[in-house]
């Protein structure tokens, strides 16, 4: 069963739009730092492996649309940079100053970048 599952996921991840793809990835780091957020005494052990992940997320993205082979208009080039340096900074912010208030911001931001993904798909 485990072998099938994995095939599926496999072929879906192949098969998916790249703006689902990331959509997908921005909502799962939000759900890793919603659950922490709502169980934090429980869960805040989890909160720096999340936050590499949502590094390492928006530091694909800033890469990505810093990039001259980018198809992006340079004026959402320009936005989603300075969303992901100011992401990437909150980031490393919480990492070495973990809060559960801190994390409302990252939320907040993958949630509605995930979103227009998905209504722009």
């Amino acid at each position: 069963m485990q072998t099938a599952a994995q095939a599926y996921k496999k072929t879906a991840n192949e098969t998916s739009s790249a703006r689902d793809l990331e959509a997908d990835l921005l909502l799962r780091s939000a759900a890793r730092f919603q659950a922490i957020q709502d169980a934090w005494d429980r869960r805040n052990s989890e909160l720096k492996d999340a936050l590499l992940f949502n590094r390492k997320l928006w530091t694909f993205f800033l890469s990505s649309v810093t990039r001259d082979d980018n198809p992006l208009p340079i004026d959402i080039r320009k936005n989603v940079a300075s969303l992901s340096v100011f992401v990437i900074n909150r980031t490393l912010r919480l990492t070495s100053d973990p809060q559960p208030e801190g994390l409302g911001t990252l939320i907040n931001i993958n949630r509605h970048i995930a979103s227009g993904l998905r209504s722009h798909a």
